[in-house]
Parts: C-alpha cells; structure tokens; sequence
C-alpha cells in the first residue's frame, strides 16, 4: 500500500491508483452546533462478496475490500466509527451460501483497526429471506444510537422486497424521533435513496416520503445512503441525501440512459469511480476518497 495517510493528506483526498477528485467531490454538511464534540465517520456502499463475475467491470472484485481495508487501516487519525450501507454479498438462492457469503465479508472487515464498525443490509443481502441470514450474522437490521451529541438511525429499506419500510418500522422510526428535540443533529443511515431518484431502476424507497414527512419537523437532517454505486447529492427541503461510491464497480448517473448500466472497466483507470467516504461533523465537510492500488 502507500504510505501511511497523515491528517492534511486525508482532508485532501490523497490516493495512490486513482485521479485525484474534482471539487464536487466535497461537499457541504449540515451546519451543526459547534459545542458539539466532533464526530467522524468513514462510510462505504456495495461491496458485493461473493458470486460476483464481470471482468469487463472488474477483473479485482475479489480484492477491493481488500485494499479499501487496508486503506482505512493506513489513516493516521481514525474515524469515530465505520459503517457500510448495504449490499455487502452478491445475491444468491442459496440459504447456505448466502450466510457463507456473510461470514466471509463479516471476517474481511474483522481486519479493520476500527473495532467501532455498524453493518446495514442491502438488498444483496437481504430480501431473498426477508433479512433472515442478515439478522443471525450482524443483529437487528434497524436500529438507532447516539454518538458524541449526534442520534444517528439505521432504516432497513430492502428486507421486504417490495422496497419498503414497512408500517411496522416507520412506527418504530415516529417513536423513536419522539425523543428528540426539533434542532437535534440527526443522521440517517439507508440503503435505497428514501426520495424518488429513478423509480423506474429500482432506485427509490415506495413509503420513504413517509420516513421523509417524519424527519422534516426535524431541523439538522442528513441522510447518507448506498444502493445506487456513485457519489450523488439531493435536497428534499431542508434535508441533504448523500450517497457513496461502491467498493464494486460504477454505474452510470440517474437517466444519463433508457436502462440502468454499469461503467465498464478501464484498464488505464482501473479503480475509477470506486472509493469510501469521510464524514467530518465540525469540518463540515464530505469527502470521497478512491481505493487505491495494492
């Protein structure tokens, strides 16, 4: 790997093995109250383990975990804490390999410095058996906590298969909202987007306007989501969604074609579009960071 990441060079977006990023790569958090101490947060989408074939998008699928772990691992200053939004297998029918395919990636990421890890499922992971597998690896597949001033919350978008929350956890979701004041910092961490980015390529929440309609009384909102394998930025009023690039490969921008697609593989790039992200509470800042050659 490259050398060990001091604090400057993080901030900056250095990498070894991919193009530097462009300026819309960092983009504006919310404003939260500066008595707050800092938080961070290190956060990355599809990873995909297992069943995966498609040297034409990525003849390393099999090592990029790899190599996005031991990136983390090089940071000098480390993260408040890691979370991966989803999709940590490739699908698969088989109940057996489906928890073989989870425990795989559960002892990959094991390698992490970082103990301070949170797991979501995505769809991958988790609609063929309602969450099943996902819950007797990684626990509840929703859940909130509160980390230095902040609530964040896990919302489970993809064990039902119709892409929905469900009655049950949006019940769950008002309670637990109920508790908070109205100018709280609140995270939301999801997999499919809760807005309606493409319905039509399975990139939407069907009852996330509900979820959305909740937090909307709620003043310091970001919601961080995976699903889509690119860095995208959306408003709903108030409320900024972030999404973060997979660690699989890319695909392309919402509508740019009839059908969803992913990027092809470019042996002259070959890890372009790929990468984990940084979130800084005080810094206000969002900076995606490339994975980077072994």
């Amino acid at each position: 790997m490259a050398n060990p990441i001091d604090r400057r060079e993080f901030l900056k977006l250095a990498g070894r093995g991919a193009a530097p990023c462009s300026p819309q790569d960092s983009q504006a958090a919310p404003a939260w109250p500066a008595r707050r101490a800092k938080t961070s947060i290190s956060s990355s989408c599809p990873t995909r383990i297992g069943g995966f074939k498609g040297p034409a998008l990525n003849p390393d699928a099999d090592g990029t975990l790899q190599k996005a772990v031991a990136s983390v691992n090089t940071l000098s200053t480390q993260p408040d804490f890691i979370v991966f939004t989803g999709d940590l297998t490739h699908t698969t029918d088989d109940p057996k390999e489906r928890r073989r395919r989870l425990a795989e990636f559960k002892d990959i990421v094991s390698k992490l410095n970082n103990k301070n890890v949170r797991f979501m499922p995505g769809e991958h992971d988790a609609s063929l058996d309602n969450g099943q597998a996902w819950k007797e690896l990684f626990g509840q597949s929703y859940y909130s906590f509160d980390h230095k001033g902040v609530h964040f919350i896990a919302i489970d978008n993809v064990s039902d298969p119709a892409a929905r929350i469900g009655a049950e956890q949006l019940a769950w979701l008002k309670a637990d909202l109920d508790k908070q004041a109205k100018d709280a910092p609140i995270v939301v961490l999801t997999h499919r987007p809760l807005f309606d980015l493409m319905p039509q390529w399975d990139w939407a929440t069907k009852d996330g306007a509900q979820a959305i309609e909740m937090l909307m009384p709620y003043r310091n909102v970001t919601v961080f989501y995976g699903h889509i394998h690119q860095e995208h930025h959306h408003q709903t009023g108030h409320i900024a969604h972030h999404s973060a690039k997979s660690l699989i490969f890319p695909l392309i921008a919402p509508g740019s074609k009839a059908k969803r697609e992913p990027i092809p593989w470019d042996p002259a790039q070959p890890y372009r579009g790929l990468g984990f992200r940084a979130v800084e509470e005080n810094a206000a800042k969002i900076t995606e960071y490339p994975v980077t050659k072994a």
